[in-house]
Order: C-alpha cells, then sequence, then structure tokens
C-alpha cells in the first residue's frame, strides 16, 4: 500500500494549558480511535519545532498514513494575560461588559445564534448573584439562631466557601477571561508580540505547502479561529494561489465575538481582505455548543461576496455518543466545546482523528459523512 502522507498545523484557543495538554490529549483520543477502528496508530513524543511550534508524528500503520502534526504555539502569551486574581476579574469584567454595550452588536449576533448571546451574557450575572444568593440565604438560615451580625459574618464566609467552586462548575471564570481578552484585542488589536507570532505562523505554513503531501490541513480551534482567519490573510498575500490538496479546517469557531464589535476594524480588514480570495474552509461547528457559531460565514460577517469554497457543517455529535456521555446542559459547556477534539462511543467520519489519523481526505470524510441519516 502506498503510503498517505499528510501535515497537519494546529491552532488552538485561549488556553494556558498549550502543547502538553493538547499531545497528551491526542494520544489518548488516538488510542480511544485504534480501539474503535481496529487500526494501529502510534502517536510519536513531542519534539521543538521551528518558529514557536512542536511536533509530532502520527503513524497509521494499518491505514498506511503518515501525519506531521505541528502544534502553533501562543500558550506563553496566553499566560501572559491570565488573570488569576478573582478581584482583579471582576474589575476588568466591569470594563469588558461596559464596552460591549458600547460596541458589540448583540442584535445582530442574536439573529446568528442566540446561544453564544446567553453564553456571553451569562457569566456576570451568575458572578453577581451566586455569591450574593448563597450570603443571603445563609444570613438569613443562621438569622434564626443567631445575632444578625454574626449570621451576616456567616453568610459572607459560606459564599465565601462555597461561591468559587460553583462559579468554577459553571466555567464562569473562564468565560469571564476569555471575554476580557476578546475585548481587548477587538478594541487594540492582538499586539505586537501574537502578531510577530502569526507572522512565524503564516510563514511556516507557507514553507510546508509544497511539501512531499498528499494532504495539508491549517487546522484551528475555539479563539484560534479568530486568529486563523488573521492568518489566512497573511499567507495569501503572499501566495494568492493555493494547491488544491489544503484545506483551512476551523473547529467551534468563535468568529463573530470579535468582527461583531464596531471598533474591531483591524479585524474587520483581515476578514475583508479574503472575500476575493480563493481556498478551501471547512467548519465544523456544533449547534448545542453555547461558545460557538454554528452555520455562521465568518467573511459573509463583513461582505456580501466570498470566493472561498465554504462548507459550514454541525458534527452532529449525538449520533456518536451514548446519551450518558454525551456533553449536554450548563454544567458540560466547557466540555462540550472540546468534543471537537475528541472520539465519541463510535467513530464518526469527521471527528479530529479520523480526519488527521485516518486514510480519507476531508472531502472524501465528509461525503462519507453526508451518507449517515
Amino acid at each position: 500500500m502506498e503510503k498517505f502522507k499528510r501535515k497537519v498545523f494546529y491552532l488552538g484557543g485561549f488556553d494556558p494549558r498549550g502543547v502538553r495538554f493538547y499531545h497528551q490529549l491526542y494520544r489518548e483520543q488516538a488510542e480511544r480511535y485504534a480501539r474503535l477502528s481496529g487500526e494501529q496508530v502510534e502517536v510519536s513524543a513531542r519534539r521543538s519545532g521551528p518558529a514557536s511550534s512542536a511536533n509530532w508524528t502520527v503513524t497509521n500503520a494499518t491505514a498506511g498514513v503518515e501525519t506531521d502534526y505541528e502544534f502553533l504555539r501562543w500558550e506563553d502569551l496566553v499566560a501572559k494575560v491570565w488573570i488569576r486574581n478573582p478581584f482583579l476579574l471582576a474589575w476588568r469584567s466591569i470594563a469588558t461588559y461596559s464596552a460591549h454595550a458600547r460596541f458589540m452588536q448583540f442584535r445582530r449576533m442574536r439573529k446568528l445564534r442566540r446561544g453564544p448571546v446567553i453564553t456571553i451574557l451569562y457569566p456576570p450575572v451568575l458572578a453577581v448573584f451566586i455569591p450574593l444568593g448563597l450570603a443571603l440565604l445563609t444570613a438569613l438560615l443562621l438569622w434564626l439562631a443567631l445575632p444578625f451580625w454574626a449570621a451576616a459574618l456567616g453568610g459572607v464566609a459560606v459564599s465565601a466557601l462555597l461561591s468559587g467552586r460553583l462559579l468554577n462548575k459553571l466555567i464562569v471564570p473562564w468565560l469571564l477571561r476569555f471575554m476580557y481578552y476578546n475585548h481587548t484585542v477587538a478594541a487594540r488589536g492582538p499586539g505586537p508580540e501574537m502578531d510577530a507570532r502569526l507572522d512565524q505562523f503564516a510563514d511556516r505554513i507557507l514553507g510546508e505547502m509544497d511539501g512531499p503531501y498528499d494532504e495539508v490541513i491549517f487546522a484551528s480551534h475555539s479563539n484560534g479561529t479568530n486568529y486563523a482567519m488573521s492568518v489566512m490573510r497573511r499567507i495569501l498575500e503572499k501566495r494568492p494561489g493555493l494547491p488544491a490538496n489544503f484545506t483551512m479546517l476551523t473547529l467551534g469557531q468563535v468568529v463573530p465575538v470579535i468582527a461583531l464589535r464596531k471598533d474591531a476594524r483591524w479585524y474587520h480588514a483581515d476578514l475583508k481582505a479574503l472575500d476575493d480570495k480563493h481556498f478551501r474552509l471547512v467548519d465544523f461547528s456544533s449547534p448545542p455548543d453555547g461558545a460557538a457559531y454554528y452555520d455562521v460565514h465568518p467573511i459573509r460577517l463583513v461582505s456580501d461576496r466570498c470566493a472561498a469554497r465554504v462548507e459550514l457543517l454541525s458534527p452532529r455529535f449525538h449520533l456518536f455518543y451514548e446519551p450518558e456521555n454525551y456533553h449536554s446542559g450548563w454544567s458540560n459547556k466547557y466540555e462540550a466545546h472540546f468534543d471537537y477534539l475528541r472520539v465519541g462511543d463510535r467513530l464518526s467520519p469527521v471527528d479530529y482523528l479520523s480526519l488527521t489519523a485516518g486514510r480519507r481526505t476531508i472531502d472524501e470524510a465528509i461525503a462519507a459523512f453526508r451518507t449517515i441519516p
């Protein structure tokens, strides 16, 4: 069997865990894929790559596939802006939502998808009412047996002890950090360090685009999908004609979080620069994922035309998970947003491991996926 060679570039989201976490996640999902498919899949140790990247090799001996996987790193920049102090996070969130009230096109966002609007708005509401509600309820109960001042102190103590855990379970702090970061990026741009990193990413992809590969995939997830658009602008400015085996893959895209800010003019220019460019874009975003925008065309957010070949698809996770394992509900929102990188209880032609370690090309995988009733 002739070996099928694939190159994957992966640009992750706003996550300080970085390459170690994602390499381990990929290894775990490769083991799951191998069990379900019966194929022999091995994932190498990670190694340092050029230009802020890390590499590992995925070998599928059964299918005759070798994938050179390159993780595009920016977790060091995330760590610099990751707010750990809850009081500072609360203060920055006030500035964030004040700016959103002035600049975010919420009415237009609601017409696109209601879920992300709720996801944007519920963190500050819960961040106020959960601690306040716990304190008041506890104080009222203690007041039955204690003086008012003691009951009030007890309410504050119980709220301080329990509210953080509950808010973390509902991923409120993570969402507040996410919203603050994207607020600053929308208002001021990525900043010189991230701009330089995006230049590096574009040059890496350009440098490998004509390599000895049957398929080249530029994959991005979550907040990485925002920056992937900026990387594509850089790529296409340097090379307008891309090879036919190149595909841009976005997973759980969140482009409107910046694109619908009226003050994000730099980002509007990045998206507008893509409207007459010819390239292949495939987006998988799940309708139940409140952090993603299903069936939202990123370029048409700013332009009436688009020369790219674009497919907007739902991964239909519910078909590939047993009900007890399917990530649904408020407490599972964070996990649901990472299902794009996982393998379910049954293999999907378009799960991430099938696309990056399997024999099918993306177009073949989508064709097989469309046959599933």
